[in-house]
């Protein structure tokens, strides 16, 4: 099985030196390949659990541009991990956020914005990575995932799989309205003694988005998106050894071609931005 991930490898240009990640024509299967050894792989570990029984939920965030002509595979890798769900004992929850340095070259990503860009520059620093890029995938906020590299993304979930994570609960959402809409609701979380002051973060994102890109690296392209970021708000922070509870209340100006439902995802991350410790995802769907 190793043999034939190597030989699927082979051939692909991805480094962290350049902005536009080069692929490969197998760069496809090599998305599927990783999916692939980490349903294997990571079974060998038995399944872990967070405090509350359940799958330990694992933050996946994508930093991607609709004029990146090497992103489109990574998307639809983001897709099969939020659909297919490949890692037992886990909950991937997958955010795909684009970034707006990509907008210079023919195609304005009508979801890229300067903060998540911003984000992404943040995590370069605080791992100590040489620069940011695209398509380029961090897990739980402390490691980078390489897409070429099966074993070591087999590596990066069997770690985060055994780390237990902090309950965090979105009791209520909503969402009124479009023009703009109004996104709000309740979050929970617990902490127990070991855990050190983190904050709180609420993520408002697209369920599924479809583009026809017109012009740029992905002129004539159909790409098809999910979990669009469109706002990522700091609402508190939970201090060590208590619990916390708080409203939240999202002001977001929707793009004019969507007609997508909401999700929700709820996560507490220390500052850096460091590990993130916990996470939870609600869908709300948009009134017709």
């Amino acid at each position: 099985m190793k043999t034939s991930f190597i030989q699927l490898i082979t051939g692909t240009n991805t480094t962290a030196e350049s902005v536009s990640v080069r692929m490969g024509k197998h760069s496809l299967r090599v998305c599927f390949a990783v999916l692939i050894c980490m349903g294997s792989s990571v079974a060998l570990t038995g399944n872990h659990a967070t405090a509350t029984g359940t799958a330990a939920p694992i933050l996946v965030e994508l930093f991607t541009s609709e004029g990146c002509s090497s992103c489109p595979p990574a998307d639809v890798t983001l897709e099969k991990m939020d659909s297919l769900q490949p890692v037992p004992g886990a909950q991937l929850i997958v955010l795909s956020e684009h970034v707006d340095y990509w907008n210079h070259d023919g195609w304005t990503d009508p979801y890229s914005s300067a903060s998540i860009t911003s984000r992404q520059n943040s995590y370069v620093r605080a791992l100590g990575l040489k620069t940011a890029y695209t398509p380029q995938i961090f897990i739980d906020g402390t490691a980078e995932l390489r897409l070429n590299d099966p074993a070591q993304a087999s590596q990066i979930f069997q770690k985060a799989v055994s780390v237990s994570k902090v309950p965090v609960r979105i009791t209520s959402a909503t969402i009124e309205g479009n023009k703009p809409a109004i996104v709000q609701g309740t979050i929970e979380a617990e902490s127990g003694p070991e855990q050190h002051s983190a904050d709180v973060y609420v993520a408002v994102a697209l369920d599924h988005v479809e583009s026809q890109v017109s012009d740029g690296e992905n002129r004539g392209r159909h790409l098809v998106h999910v979990a669009v970021v469109l706002e990522i708000t700091k609402v508190g922070k939970l201090q060590k050894g208590k619990s916390f509870r708080q409203d939240f209340r999202v002001k977001l100006n929707l793009p004019h071609t969507s007609s997508s439902d909401i999700r929700i995802v709820a996560f507490i991350q220390e500052t850096g931005p460091g590990q993130v410790l916990g996470a939870s995802l609600r869908k709300v769907e948009m009134k017709r």
